[in-house]
């Protein structure tokens, strides 16, 4: 055998030895992680979207009374028009029978002005005569407050509102016999309107049935 012939065997040999080599490492390396870089990729992009659907849930389900924090005077005063600042914030009283709410019969839910949070629904709604909304009971009574009002002549029992603390109105002892002889005459400045097709979009999916058929 010619000397060429030895060298370009040598070479040979040295290359499959390299090759034999290099393909070990791999396998080590892929025993090591426990999965091909494909499938890592792969679970990478599942947690991606599973981490991404958590979220959504999470910012569906969140409600628009959690984590209130109440706005400085300033910010309320801004945020407010005169007259809701006034009933809310100073206990006023607007005006009968010239009020957003008197005389609405849209199907829906009354929530805080400030806070967002259930207050009355339009299903509780009547007509006291009074030019003011009244309502016979709360939607939800863990989010009303009662509080003894003393006046010069007399002593009346004011509603707020538990989470924003805004003054509402006040409650009496005059309502429907039928539906438990309460009546609690709100101020439309302390109330907003959430109609049923946006109650779901807005946070007030839970309490649908309580506002009775459009």
């Amino acid at each position: 055998m010619s000397k060429s012939i030895l060298i370009i065997c040598g070479f040979s040999a040295l290359a499959l030895a390299v090759k034999s080599a290099y393909s070990s490492d791999r396998a080590e390396e892929s025993k090591s992680i426990g999965q091909p870089a494909s499938v890592d990729k792969a679970a990478d992009a599942k947690s991606a979207d599973s981490s991404t659907s958590k979220e959504t849930v999470t910012t569906e389900s969140s409600l628009p009374w959690e984590d209130f924090k109440k706005p400085s005077d300033g910010k309320l005063r801004h945020i407010l028009n005169a007259m809701q600042y006034r009933v809310t914030q100073q206990q006023g009283t607007e005006p009968a029978f010239k009020n957003r709410y008197w005389n609405n019969h849209s199907v829906g839910i009354y929530v805080d002005i400030v806070s967002g949070e259930p207050l009355f629904s339009s299903a509780d709604k009547f007509d006291s005569g009074t030019g003011w909304p009244s309502f016979v009971r709360p939607i939800d009574d863990a989010f009303i407050v009662f509080r003894e009002d003393r006046g010069f002549f007399s002593s009346r029992t004011e509603v707020r509102s538990k989470v924003a603390d805004s003054h509402l109105g006040h409650v009496f002892d005059d309502g429907p016999v039928d539906r438990g002889g309460k009546r609690y005459c709100m101020n439309s400045a302390a109330l907003r309107f959430v109609p049923k097709a946006k109650m779901q979009a807005e946070g007030y999916g839970k309490y649908l049935a309580d506002v009775g058929e459009d």
